[in-house]
Protein backbone atom coordinates (compact mmCIF):
# COMPACT_ATOMS: atom_id res chain seq x y z
CA UNK A 1 0.00 0.00 0.00
CA UNK A 2 1.39 3.40 -0.89
CA UNK A 3 1.39 6.54 1.26
CA UNK A 4 -1.72 7.86 -0.48
CA UNK A 5 -3.59 4.67 0.50
CA UNK A 6 -2.50 5.10 4.12
CA UNK A 7 -3.65 8.72 4.18
CA UNK A 8 -6.98 7.81 2.56
CA UNK A 9 -7.57 4.99 5.06
CA UNK A 10 -6.86 7.39 7.95
CA UNK A 11 -9.36 9.89 6.61
CA UNK A 12 -12.04 7.21 6.30
CA UNK A 13 -11.30 5.99 9.84
CA UNK A 14 -9.67 2.73 8.82
CA UNK A 15 -5.97 2.99 9.55
CA UNK A 16 -4.12 0.23 7.75
CA UNK A 17 -1.50 -1.61 9.80
CA UNK A 18 1.13 -3.91 8.30
CA UNK A 19 1.04 -7.58 9.22
CA UNK A 20 3.35 -8.39 12.13
CA UNK A 21 2.28 -5.28 14.04
CA UNK A 22 2.51 -5.20 17.83
CA UNK A 23 -0.85 -5.74 19.55
CA UNK A 24 -1.21 -4.69 23.19
CA UNK A 25 -2.32 -7.68 25.27
CA UNK A 26 -2.00 -6.41 28.85
CA UNK A 27 -0.12 -3.90 30.99
CA UNK A 28 0.23 -2.99 34.64
CA UNK A 29 1.87 -0.38 36.85
CA UNK A 30 2.50 -1.36 40.45
CA UNK A 31 0.82 0.78 43.10
CA UNK A 32 2.94 -0.88 45.80
CA UNK A 33 6.01 -3.13 46.10
CA UNK A 34 5.46 -6.62 44.64
CA UNK A 35 7.54 -9.80 44.44
CA UNK A 36 6.27 -10.59 40.94
CA UNK A 37 4.19 -9.49 38.00
CA UNK A 38 2.18 -12.17 36.20
CA UNK A 39 0.45 -12.14 32.85
CA UNK A 40 -1.92 -15.10 32.47
CA UNK A 41 -4.48 -16.27 29.95
CA UNK A 42 -2.18 -15.29 27.09
CA UNK A 43 -3.86 -16.07 23.75
CA UNK A 44 -1.94 -18.44 21.47
CA UNK A 45 -2.82 -16.47 18.34
CA UNK A 46 0.51 -14.65 17.88
CA UNK A 47 3.88 -15.79 16.58
CA UNK A 48 5.98 -14.04 19.24
CA UNK A 49 5.52 -11.98 22.40
CA UNK A 50 7.34 -8.91 23.66
CA UNK A 51 7.56 -7.67 27.25
CA UNK A 52 8.49 -4.07 27.93
CA UNK A 53 9.59 -3.42 31.49
CA UNK A 54 10.29 -0.11 33.24
CA UNK A 55 11.51 -1.25 36.64
CA UNK A 56 13.27 -0.62 39.91
CA UNK A 57 14.02 -3.10 42.71
CA UNK A 58 12.66 -2.40 46.18
CA UNK A 59 16.05 -2.99 47.84
CA UNK A 60 19.78 -3.33 47.17
CA UNK A 61 22.07 -2.12 44.41
CA UNK A 62 21.65 -3.48 40.90
CA UNK A 63 19.22 -6.39 40.89
CA UNK A 64 17.98 -8.82 38.26
CA UNK A 65 14.59 -9.53 36.76
CA UNK A 66 13.72 -13.11 35.87
CA UNK A 67 11.09 -15.00 33.85
CA UNK A 68 9.15 -18.18 34.54
CA UNK A 69 6.51 -19.71 32.28
CA UNK A 70 3.28 -21.51 33.19
CA UNK A 71 4.19 -21.65 36.88
CA UNK A 72 7.16 -23.95 36.11
CA UNK A 73 9.60 -23.59 39.02
CA UNK A 74 11.68 -26.65 38.06
CA UNK A 75 15.25 -26.50 36.80
CA UNK A 76 14.12 -26.18 33.18
CA UNK A 77 15.74 -22.88 32.22
CA UNK A 78 19.11 -21.60 30.98
CA UNK A 79 20.60 -18.16 30.27
CA UNK A 80 23.61 -16.67 28.47
CA UNK A 81 24.43 -13.02 29.10
CA UNK A 82 26.78 -10.10 28.39
CA UNK A 83 26.98 -7.18 30.80
CA UNK A 84 28.86 -3.94 31.16
CA UNK A 85 28.93 -0.88 33.39
CA UNK A 86 31.20 1.52 31.51
CA UNK A 87 34.42 0.39 33.21
CA UNK A 88 34.15 -3.40 33.14
CA UNK A 89 32.44 -6.03 31.03
CA UNK A 90 31.52 -9.60 31.73
CA UNK A 91 29.76 -12.62 30.37
CA UNK A 92 28.35 -15.77 31.83
CA UNK A 93 25.83 -18.55 31.62
CA UNK A 94 23.52 -20.54 33.84
CA UNK A 95 21.90 -23.86 33.12
CA UNK A 96 19.42 -26.12 34.87
CA UNK A 97 18.02 -23.21 36.87
CA UNK A 98 14.48 -22.34 37.99
CA UNK A 99 14.20 -19.10 35.97
CA UNK A 100 15.65 -17.12 33.06
CA UNK A 101 17.73 -14.02 33.88
CA UNK A 102 16.43 -11.23 31.67
CA UNK A 103 17.32 -7.78 32.95
CA UNK A 104 19.52 -5.69 35.20
CA UNK A 105 17.48 -3.23 37.24
CA UNK A 106 18.50 -0.51 39.73
CA UNK A 107 17.71 -0.98 43.40
CA UNK A 108 16.89 1.37 46.26
CA UNK A 109 20.57 2.13 47.00
CA UNK A 110 20.91 3.70 43.53
CA UNK A 111 19.95 7.32 42.87
CA UNK A 112 16.36 8.11 43.86
CA UNK A 113 13.69 7.56 41.23
CA UNK A 114 16.04 5.88 38.74
CA UNK A 115 14.33 3.10 36.77
CA UNK A 116 15.78 0.74 34.17
CA UNK A 117 14.30 -0.09 30.78
CA UNK A 118 14.08 -3.60 29.31
CA UNK A 119 12.72 -5.18 26.15
CA UNK A 120 12.27 -8.95 26.28
CA UNK A 121 11.25 -10.98 23.22
CA UNK A 122 9.71 -14.42 23.68
CA UNK A 123 10.06 -16.28 20.40
CA UNK A 124 7.66 -18.95 19.09
CA UNK A 125 5.84 -19.04 22.45
CA UNK A 126 2.89 -21.01 21.02
CA UNK A 127 4.85 -23.44 18.84
CA UNK A 128 4.55 -26.94 20.32
CA UNK A 129 7.50 -28.22 18.26
CA UNK A 130 10.09 -25.92 19.87
CA UNK A 131 11.50 -25.00 23.24
CA UNK A 132 10.79 -21.36 24.10
CA UNK A 133 13.67 -18.92 23.62
CA UNK A 134 14.06 -15.36 24.84
CA UNK A 135 16.30 -12.41 24.08
CA UNK A 136 16.51 -9.39 26.31
CA UNK A 137 18.17 -6.00 26.24
CA UNK A 138 18.13 -3.76 29.29
CA UNK A 139 19.95 -0.79 30.65
CA UNK A 140 19.96 1.95 33.22
CA UNK A 141 21.68 5.32 33.49
CA UNK A 142 22.38 6.12 37.14
CA UNK A 143 24.03 9.51 36.49
CA UNK A 144 27.34 8.07 35.35
CA UNK A 145 27.01 4.69 37.06
CA UNK A 146 25.07 2.86 34.37
CA UNK A 147 24.59 -0.74 33.44
CA UNK A 148 23.81 -2.59 30.19
CA UNK A 149 22.67 -6.19 29.93
CA UNK A 150 22.03 -8.45 26.93
CA UNK A 151 20.78 -11.98 27.49
CA UNK A 152 19.34 -14.96 25.71
CA UNK A 153 17.45 -17.69 27.48
CA UNK A 154 15.56 -20.90 26.98
CA UNK A 155 12.70 -22.67 28.69
CA UNK A 156 13.15 -26.37 28.01
CA UNK A 157 9.51 -27.05 27.18
CA UNK A 158 7.40 -27.39 24.06
CA UNK A 159 4.26 -26.32 25.95
CA UNK A 160 2.43 -23.20 24.82
CA UNK A 161 3.39 -20.34 27.17
CA UNK A 162 -0.01 -19.31 28.58
CA UNK A 163 1.36 -17.37 31.55
CA UNK A 164 4.51 -15.37 32.24
CA UNK A 165 5.80 -14.39 35.67
CA UNK A 166 8.35 -11.59 36.03
CA UNK A 167 10.31 -11.89 39.29
CA UNK A 168 12.92 -9.71 41.04
CA UNK A 169 15.38 -10.87 43.69
CA UNK A 170 14.46 -7.96 45.97
CA UNK A 171 10.88 -7.39 44.72
CA UNK A 172 9.79 -4.72 42.27
CA UNK A 173 9.43 -1.18 43.61
CA UNK A 174 6.26 0.88 43.41
CA UNK A 175 5.64 2.38 39.93
CA UNK A 176 7.37 -0.46 38.12
CA UNK A 177 5.43 -1.02 34.91
CA UNK A 178 5.23 -3.93 32.50
CA UNK A 179 3.44 -4.33 29.18
CA UNK A 180 2.90 -7.45 27.08
CA UNK A 181 2.53 -7.31 23.30
CA UNK A 182 1.70 -9.94 20.70
CA UNK A 183 3.56 -9.94 17.39
CA UNK A 184 1.67 -11.26 14.34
Amino acid sequence: MNNLGIIASQISGHLWAPSGAYDAIASTTLSTTAASITFSGIPSTYTHLQLRLFSRAAAGGFDQAFLQFNGDTGNNYATHYLQGNGSAAGAGATSSTSKISTAAIPGSSQNANVFGGSVIDILDYANTSKNKTTRALSGVDNNGDGYAWFASGVWISTSVATSIALLASNSFAQYTSAALYGIG
